[in-house]
C-alpha cells in the first residue's frame, strides 16, 4: 500500500464533506412524493431496497436501537403515506422492527441520538394516525429505561418508569429554554425542526429559520420538512435537497446524508489525524494550505467555528480541534476563544445543551496543551477533574457524539499525555485487554475506525515513553492493513448513526503511517 499516494488523494478530496446515506434523512426526503418531486420517488425506492432483515431501517451494524427506532418510524411514515400494495408486507415487518428497537433502548450504552426526545413523540403520533402502529404506545409505556445523566462532572444512573413521559418532559424543558420561545437558525434545536410536526409550527421563527443555501441548519430531514409543511415547494430548499441527492447518488448510488455540507468538520478532523504523523512534509504540506486557509478564514475570533463554515451555533468541539490542528501546522490562533466556552466544572459544547460532551472537553484539553498551558493552570485542572470523574470503571470514556468508547478514550490518551498519565495508563491497559483475537478492536463488532483509534493512541503513548505490548500493536496493524478500505460502519451519532467517510479514512491512514514510523 502506497500510503503517501493515499494521503495525497485524501487531501485532494476533503472539503465539502462526504457522508454515507442514512435511512432517517432519506425517509424525510421521500415525503416529497407529495410534491411530485423526482427525488422523493428515488428516496422512496431507496427505502424499499434498504429495509433490514428484522424489518427495521437504520445502520446494519452496529445494531443501535435508538438509531433503528427513529429511522424505522421515519420510513414507516413515508411508506404508509405514499407506498403501494407491495409495501404492505414491509410495513408489517416494520412493526416487529419497531418493537425490537423499543425493547432494546436500554442496552444502548451512549443513549439517545440527537433530538431523539424531540422527534420520536411526533413520529409516533404520525405512525398511530396512519395505522402503522396498532397499540397505543407500542410497548413504550411500561418500558423501564436505564438513563445516564452527566451533570457538571458527575455521571449518575437512574431508571425511568415511562419513556414517553420522560421524552415529553425533556422536550418541554428544551422548548422552554429557547430564546423568546422560538426556534431559529441561531439555536441548535433548529437542526431538528421536523420535531414540531404539522401542528406545532407556531414555535418556529419562520422568517429566521432558513440558511442562505436553502437548508434548515444543514439538515436534509429538517429541510424536507420545511419544503413540505412550512413553505411547500420552496425553490431554494428543494435545490439544496436536489444537489445533495445528486451527489450521494453519484458516490453511493442513492439516499440522503444526515448533514451537508460539513466543510469545516471534515478538514479539521482529517488534518488532525494526519498531523499526528510526520508525513506532512513539504510536498504534502503544500496540499494542506488550502484547507488551512479555509479553516483560518472561517474562524471567528472570540467566537470559534462550527461544523460548517456558515453554521450559526458555534461549538467548543470543532473550535478546539481546529485550533489544535492549525497550531500543529504552524498557524497560531488566540486561545482565549476556547476559554470563552468555560463553565463551572467543564467546558460547554453548545449553548443550551442538556449535558456536557466528554469528547469536546477532551479536545479542549488537547488544544490547551498544544497552546502551552501547564498542568497547574486552573482550566487544565478543572478538565482533569472532569475527565477523572467521567471515567467508566476508572478505565475509559463514553461520549454523546460517538457510539464507541474507543473514540473518546483514544483521543483522551492523545490529548492528555503529560496531564493525565495515571488515567492514561489505565486506559492503555483497557485497550490492550479488549483487543479482539483477530487483532482488531470494536465495541459492537470489528471496525477499521475503532482499530485505527486504538493504534493511534498506543503509538503516541509509546512515542512519549509509555509502555505498550509489542504483540498488541503488531496484530492490530496486521488486521487494519487487510481491512482498511470502505465501506466503514456508521458509528457517529447525529439524529441517527452516520459515517463521515473521509474523516474515518484519515484516521485509518494516520494509524498505518504511525505504524511505519515507529
Amino acid at each position: 500500500m502506497d500510503l503517501y499516494s493515499e494521503v495525497k488523494k485524501l487531501l485532494s478530496e476533503i472539503g465539502p464533506g462526504r457522508m454515507r446515506s442514512t435511512a432517517y434523512d432519506t425517509a424525510w426526503v421521500a415525503r416529497l412524493v407529495e410534491l411530485d418531486e423526482p427525488i422523493g420517488y428515488e428516496a422512496l425506492e431507496w427505502l424499499r431496497e434498504n429495509q433490514l432483515p428484522d424489518g427495521s431501517w437504520g445502520a446494519k451494524a452496529p445494531h443501535y436501537h435508538h438509531d433503528r427506532l427513529i429511522s424505522t418510524l421515519a420510513a414507516v411514515s413515508a411508506l404508509a403515506r405514499w407506498g403501494n400494495d407491495r409495501d404492505r408486507n414491509r410495513l408489517l415487518r416494520a412493526r416487529l422492527g419497531i418493537d425490537t428497537a423499543i425493547k432494546g433502548l436500554s442496552s444502548d450504552t451512549v443513549g439517545e441520538t440527537i433530538g431523539f426526545e424531540m422527534i420520536v413523540p411526533t413520529l409516533l403520533d404520525e405512525a398511530k394516525e396512519l395505522g402503522a402502529i396498532e397499540r397505543e404506545t407500542d410497548g413504550f409505556a411500561d418500558l423501564p429505561l436505564t438513563i445516564y445523566n452527566v451533570s457538571g462532572s458527575t455521571i449518575t444512573k437512574r431508571k425511568s418508569d415511562n419513556v414517553l413521559d420522560r421524552l415529553e418532559s425533556q422536550r418541554i424543558s428544551k422548548i422552554t429554554k429557547l430564546p423568546k420561545g422560538k426556534i431559529s437558525r441561531n439555536v441548535t434545536v433548529a437542526f431538528s425542526s421536523e420535531m414540531v410536526g404539522r401542528d406545532g409550527l407556531e414555535i418556529l421563527d419562520i422568517e429566521n429559520l432558513q440558511e442562505k443555501n436553502g437548508s434548515i441548519s444543514y439538515s436534509p430531514s429538517a429541510t424536507a420538512f420545511y419544503a413540505m409543511y412550512i413553505r411547500p415547494g420552496d425553490t431554494s430548499a428543494l435545490k439544496y435537497l436536489k444537489d445533495i441527492a445528486e451527489k450521494n447518488n453519484r458516490i453511493y448510488g442513492g439516499g440522503i446524508p444526515n448533514v451537508a455540507p460539513f466543510d469545516t468538520f471534515e478538514p479539521a478532523w482529517g488534518l488532525w489525524n494526519l498531523s499526528l504523523t510526520n508525513i506532512l512534509n513539504n510536498e504534502l504540506r503544500s496540499l494542506c494550505d488550502s484547507h488551512v486557509e479555509f479553516l483560518s478564514n472561517a474562524w471567528k475570533p472570540q467566537v470559534g467555528i462550527g461544523f460548517t463554515s456558515q453554521y450559526h451555533p458555534i461549538d467548543s468541539d470543532v473550535t478546539s480541534v481546529t485550533f489544535e490542528t492549525l497550531y500543529r501546522l504552524g498557524y497560531h490562533l488566540d486561545v482565549s476563544t476556547i476559554l470563552n466556552f468555560e463553565e463551572d466544572g467543564y467546558f460547554r459544547c453548545y449553548d443550551l445543551e442538556s449535558n456536557p460532551s466528554i469528547s469536546a472537553n477532551i479536545h479542549v484539553l488537547g488544544a490547551l496543551r498544544e497552546a502551552g498551558f501547564d498542568k497547574d493552570h486552573p482550566s487544565v485542572q478543572m478538565l482533569i477533574d472532569f475527565l477523572d470523574e467521567s471515567r467508566m470503571f476508572n478505565m475509559f470514556w463514553f461520549d454523546k457524539w460517538h457510539s464507541s468508547p474507543y473514540y473518546p478514550t483514544s483521543h483522551a490518551i492523545i490529548g492528555g499525555i503529560g496531564f493525565i498519565d495515571d488515567m492514561i495508563i489505565d486506559a492503555i491497559g483497557w485497550i490492550e485487554d479488549t483487543q479482539n483475537p483477530n487483532g482488531s478492536w470494536g465495541y459492537y463488532c470489528s471496525t477499521a475506525e475503532e482499530t485505527a483509534y486504538c493504534l493511534q493512541a498506543l503509538f503516541l503513548w509509546k512515542r512519549s515513553g509509555g509502555r505498550v505490548r509489542y504483540d498488541t500493536i503488531e496484530r492490530g496493524l496486521d488486521w487494519l492493513e487487510k481491512s482498511m478500505d470502505p465501506p466503514y460502519q456508521p458509528l457517529w451519532i447525529g439524529k441517527c448513526l452516520y459515517c463521515p467517510e473521509l474523516v474515518v479514512r484519515s484516521a485509518v491512514l494516520s494509524a498505518l503511517i504511525l505504524g511505519r514510523e515507529n
